[in-house]
């Protein structure tokens, strides 16, 4: 009982704030940024362990870019304020957000080894994003090459 009274006394406080500095109505989207961002984490966490590719450094990184995609609907709010705009610039930059995390968290998702719940059609939307966190430093240290195993894996679900 105490843990829903607590809860609710959460989220009577928060709400009032979150309007506040994001605008009124704007709980949906930025509930699903939210989940986004969490399940990014969570993702991310996982593909991590797996190739063990990236540090602690990398991680702190990933907390100063989780404020910065929690603060940029922020800023979108105060251009739409500033310009008289209905939320415009909200819910451009936020479903932007939630489309560029989602394929972010897609693609950790197949890194971690999970691709076989990820459909061959969704491959084919982050196929950019998986090039992108999957290109590893050559050996002689200047240019770039794809993973054999991921080119492999990106070349199968484009066929298949």
């Amino acid at each position: 009982m105490n843990n829903k009274l607590f809860s609710s006394d959460i989220g009577a406080s928060l709400v009032p704030w979150i309007n506040t500095i994001y605008g009124e109505d704007r709980m949906l989207p930025l509930a699903l940024l939210l989940v986004a961002i969490i399940l990014d984490w969570i993702t991310g966490m996982a593909s991590s362990q797996k190739d063990s590719r990236y540090s602690q450094e990398y991680g702190r990184l990933g907390v100063l870019r989780t404020l910065f995609l929690l603060v940029l609907p922020m800023f979108a709010k105060l251009l739409d304020s500033m310009l008289g705009m209905p939320g415009l610039f909200f819910y451009a930059i936020t479903i932007g957000l939630i489309y560029k995390t989602w394929q972010s968290l897609t693609v950790n998702a197949y890194r971690a080894g999970w691709g076989k719940w990820i459909p061959s059609s969704v491959i084919h939307y982050i196929d950019n994003e998986l090039k992108a966190k999957t290109i590893a430093p050559s050996k002689e240290g200047g240019d770039t090459e794809l993973n054999d195993e991921t080119a492999a894996d990106i070349k199968k679900s484009k066929n298949g």
